[in-house]
């Protein structure tokens, strides 16, 4: 399971360093929101992956670590969620007013001439 993980985590790492590379305006946000994402399973995976275990302490268990999981890793997910976005949202505004004030989708604002459309 922990090579799954670590695969997608990589996976989504790499699409969203190439899509952040590419011109459009498009493309930059969706490759911000992957590395989020990214970001979201890394913080996740860091508080270990156990199936069955309750995130608080109940009475009578002893408090080892062995007998739950370890909450503040998924408060620290959810957090990052509203963060990602909210910064999302304030990234679309701005790709938006770039494309009616440029008239183009570059990030840049300037069309290249080698490209056919």
């Amino acid at each position: 399971m922990e090579f799954a993980f670590a695969s997608a985590i990589g996976v989504l790492t790499a699409a969203g360093v190439y899509l952040l590379l590419r011109s459009r305006s498009f493309d930059v946000i969706l490759g911000l929101t992957l590395l989020s994402y990214a970001t979201n399973l890394l913080i996740f995976s860091s508080g270990r992956l156990v199936t069955g275990k309750p995130p608080v302490l109940r009475p009578g268990v002893d408090p080892i670590l062995a007998n739950f999981t370890d909450p503040l890793p998924q408060a620290l997910v959810l957090t990052a969620i509203v963060i990602s976005f909210a910064m999302t949202a304030v990234i679309l505004v701005l790709a938006m007013r770039g494309r009616s004030d440029n008239r183009v989708d570059h990030v840049d604002g300037n069309e290249p001439k080698d490209r056919d459309r």
